[in-house]
């Protein structure tokens, strides 16, 4: 679990860090209002296994670590959204849906998304945010995922 939660939570937790100097000075040289992927933004690649209410494929497989390490990585953008935001920093969870990956074809190899399918609906979906999905949970589709 500690391997998983270090992999999913401490690591966007650092580069986040890491890159906050540089997303605070593009926020403040933007002369655009309000908040979008195209002034700063800080975006997490969740999964909707980390939703309390979804247990989204119980059945096909616990994952206890993951499901808690993604929970835990919602909770950190929520985190972010109440911080950063004064900053003019967006911060958003993608749960990019199931995905024909290793890991995605090792639930099931019927994984309904290709990999460029769901890129190509994150890419579409991130443009359309703004301030009201600040700390939001949101899918590739850019529906609202429940917490």
């Amino acid at each position: 679990m500690s391997m998983v939660y270090t992999t999913n939570v401490t690591g966007p937790l650092l580069v986040s860090q890491v890159f906050l100097p540089l997303l605070k000075k593009a926020a403040q040289g933007c002369p655009q209002k309000g908040m979008s992927c195209s002034k700063a933004a800080i975006v997490n690649i969740s999964s909707e296994a980390g939703s309390i209410q979804n247990v989204l494929i119980w059945n096909m497989g616990q994952f206890i670590s993951y499901r808690c390490s993604k929970a835990a990585l919602n909770m950190l953008t929520k985190c972010q959204s109440l911080v950063y935001g004064n900053d003019g920093i967006l911060s958003v969870a993608v749960h990019p849906g199931w995905v024909q990956t290793d890991m995605g074809n090792s639930i099931s190899p019927e994984a309904p998304l290709t990999v460029v399918a769901s890129a190509q609906g994150i890419l579409t979906m991130l443009p359309t945010l703004s301030e009201k999905d600040n700390g939001a949970f949101v899918s590739w589709e850019g529906k609202v995922v429940p917490w």
